[in-house]
């Protein structure tokens, strides 16, 4: 097969680059390090201010403006729980959590790494007005956590890359739950409904076999995701939930395709050919076919997962880290670090994420409830534990609601950042020598 020169000079290299599993991992963290070095320098009013820029949609009287900043937390992060949630349907159906029982440890460890460290957050702060900020060590930066999980590679096995999405998802939406809970004043009801009504329709178009992937998005973007937009709950659970509906089935099983393949290859092979770069009829006719079976052997599921991967991974994580990983350390640094409110978030993510996830998976295990997924051990375990305290995005968004104060917003920002740091460092050495 011939291969042109722009394919071998910068085709082929493109696409070596973007499928390296540690490739998005990469720009995820440079990205974050270009928003930490622009929050920190002379432009940095003119950072935050881009971000506040509003951007509004709509027509008539039904328009909805938000800011840049809101539109990429809501928005963009949806796209990647949505992927997130197509990749945990297919394991649930026929990857590592397709046995319910292989489901309950990381459910479980995700459930105590959120107890543990609200309540050592509300050691140090039980007084002060800072209790409200129980909620910020619970959640997991499920983006960054991953990330710093694919640039190991191949260094650890699937199961671990599972169990850390299957956490961070549990942990993440149990975050989500508490902010409507706890830090959500006003709950529309009737968008909530509206929503529940558009899963409806999902759901049923699943069941009579719409395969459509054009559908779902319209219904799933224009009717679930805007209605949890404006509902106030956080409007990422919806590209789970509208993922989970994404249907799974095949129009042509695998031996109904091989042999279809076989007879289209063989009647292509026996065409007559007109000498030029061009098709002829026959042959486009039998292409055309190839493609329509190709694409009849694909789940919308797998059709999607595939072609949303490199668009999460290189456009939605780097916009998503240089939008919220720029945190301005202001005033004094040394001060705030040892505030009650800095060393509580410090604490609860540092050592109550893994006291609470390690604890908890030995107690499931010890109880025979789970086991350990296969090839991996404690040393996995405990990696994983201390990655769960990268708390970046989710501890970040719920540092605004939960603090009114400037001061104790600066210094649960700097908790955030010093704990996710220390995490994210001896989470990746424990994992690369596993």
């Amino acid at each position: 097969m011939r291969s042109d020169p722009i394919d071998k000079i910068l085709l082929i290299p493109i696409a070596r680059f973007i499928n390296n599993s540690t490739t998005g991992g990469i720009l995820l963290f440079a990205s974050a390090v270009t928003a930490l070095i622009l929050a920190n320098s002379p432009f940095q009013d003119d950072y935050h201010h881009f971000w506040e820029y509003t951007f509004s949609i709509g027509f008539d009287e039904f328009v909805m403006s938000k800011s840049l900043h809101h539109w990429i937390n809501d928005g963009l992060m949806s796209v990647f729980f949505f992927v997130i949630g197509l990749e945990l349907k297919r394991e649930i159906m026929v990857g590592e959590l397709s046995k319910p029982k292989n489901a309950v440890l990381p459910i479980f460890a995700g459930l105590g790494g959120m107890v543990i460290p609200a309540l050592l957050f509300l050691t140090l702060n039980l007084s002060g007005g800072a209790f409200t900020g129980w909620g910020i060590p619970m959640a997991t930066d499920i983006a960054f956590a991953l990330g710093i999980l694919y640039l190991l590679g191949d260094r650890v096995p699937v199961s671990l890359k599972v169990f850390l999405t299957v956490l961070a998802i549990a942990d993440d939406l149990g975050a989500v739950l508490v902010i409507a809970l706890f830090y959500t004043s006003d709950i529309s009801m009737m968008s909530l409904l509206f929503g529940g009504g558009f899963l409806v329709i999902l759901i049923v178009a699943n069941v009579l076999g719409v395969r459509n992937t054009v559908f779902y998005g319209i219904v799933g973007i224009g009717g679930l995701w805007m209605a949890f937009l404006l509902s106030g709950v956080h409007a990422t659970v919806a590209g789970v939930i509208a993922a989970l509906t994404i249907p799974a089935n095949v129009k042509i099983q695998d031996k109904k395709f091989v042999v279809k393949m076989n007879a289209l290859t063989n009647d292509f092979e026996k065409s007559t050919p007109n000498n030029v770069t061009l098709l002829t009829y026959e042959q486009l006719h039998i292409v055309d076919r190839i493609r329509f079976y190709s694409k009849a052997a694909l789940t919308p599921l797998q059709r999607l997962e595939h072609s949303m991967t490199p668009l999460v991974a290189f456009v939605v994580m780097p916009i998503f880290a240089l939008a919220n990983a720029g945190i301005t350390f202001s005033g004094s640094f040394a001060e705030n670090l040892i505030s009650n409110v800095s060393l509580g978030v410090i604490l609860g993510l540092v050592l109550g994420k893994f006291i609470g996830i390690v604890g908890v998976s030995k107690i499931i295990i010890k109880l025979k409830l789970a086991e350990l997924p296969e090839g991996l051990n404690w040393r996995h375990i405990y990696g994983v534990a201390l990655l769960a305290g990268v708390g970046f995005t989710m501890s970040l968004f719920i540092t605004d609601l939960a603090f009114v104060s400037l001061e104790h917003i600066i210094q649960a920002k700097i908790g955030i950042f010093v704990a996710s740091t220390i995490c994210g460092i001896s989470g990746f050495l424990v994992l690369r020598k596993s």
